[in-house]
């Protein structure tokens, strides 16, 4: 299939861009979805004219392409209300204010835009952060009003950002996660309608937050296949055992206690077969983007077995019926 198999490079950012791209070139990854906060700078590829093209140059000389830029800690900034954990996220000189927080994450996701077009791509992943998701269990009781203003916050602080998307013809692609405005399916119906179906607006769809919800995750790609910008390729083990639950019991990823647990390619849950038959069906042309996850795994083993096993399954459809040879 033309569809590329690339790999997100948020989780190796204890490499360097060319060791990186030495790395994916060697396992046979087709290119790198460059995460800002890793292996993309955005003021660098807006002040500096050499930055892109030096950039460009090191993925070329490893057979490699950029699909996409992920913004994801960025835009998890813009829409959360401030928590320390968010000081992970900035520069050093904004930590502890929420209000100078907002401000440089709001400014920069629309940096973004035009580092992304000027790089010569034309979607950005990330994330949009949700005043909502302290509410998602409705004790104490959740009124109607706060729920209200809280996709209305979400709105108007995004509304400006894909004003400067539009301008720069880049589309965003929200993983639908925890911790988002859109978390599941009826979230994310109810985001898409606020922003009354703007073409901005799409999901980088990750089945792996999904299936641990107890989503379908092939009804989902099915129902929002006019939004699908981008894919995630990533896969989740449930293993409730009368003792656990989805919850997880605050216990870090990769602890077996856990009633689930992020896996490496086809170790998990997830029905890749069926997602790459509705990917067909819709006629999805773009890049499948591993984003590897797996406490319990070697990395560069882990990496090296998602790029088979998403291979192995990225098949196109047929051109013909299989029983048309019966046909009088």
């Amino acid at each position: 299939m033309s569809r590329p198999i690339t790999i997100a490079s948020g989780q190796f950012g204890d490499l360097t861009i060319r060791e990186l791209a030495e790395f994916c070139e060697n396992i046979g990854y087709e290119g790198i979805e460059l995460a800002t906060h890793a292996h993309f700078d955005v003021s660098q590829a807006l002040a500096d004219p050499s930055y892109i093209p030096c950039l460009k140059e090191v993925l070329e000389e490893h057979h490699l392409k950029c699909f996409a830029i992920s913004a994801h800690l960025t835009g998890q900034c813009i829409g959360d209300e401030w928590e320390p954990r968010l000081d992970n996220f900035v520069p050093d000189h904004y930590k502890g204010n929420p209000e100078k927080i907002r401000e440089w994450a709001i400014e920069e996701m629309k940096r973004t835009a035009e580092a992304a077009a000027r790089m010569g791509v034309t979607v950005v992943t990330g994330f949009t952060g949700s005043p909502l998701w302290p509410y998602w269990y409705s004790y104490p009781q959740t009124t109607e009003q706060m729920i209200e203003e809280g996709y209305q916050k979400i709105y108007d602080l995004w509304t400006p950002i894909f004003d400067v998307f539009d301008q720069y013809e880049v589309k965003f692609a929200l993983e639908v996660h925890p911790a988002e405005i859109a978390f599941d399916y009826y979230s994310t119906e109810e985001l898409l309608k606020r922003f009354e179906y703007r073409k901005t607006l799409g999901i980088n769809f990750d089945p792996s937050h999904l299936v641990w919800q107890g989503i379908d995750e092939k009804q989902f790609l099915h129902d929002f296949r006019d939004r699908i910008y981008h894919v995630h390729i990533k896969d989740v083990m449930v293993n409730l055992n009368g003792r656990n639950g989805i919850l997880g019991s605050c216990l870090p990823f990769g602890d077996l206690r856990r009633g689930w647990n992020f896996v490496s390619v086809g170790h998990g849950d997830v029905d890749f077969d069926g997602i790459i038959r509705e990917l067909n069906a819709m006629g999805y042309e773009g890049p499948l983007s591993v984003e590897w996850e797996d406490s319990g795994m070697e990395r560069e083993y882990g990496a090296a077995e998602s790029l088979k096993y998403i291979r192995k399954m990225n098949f196109s459809p047929s051109k013909i019926a299989f029983d048309s040879a019966l046909q009088r």
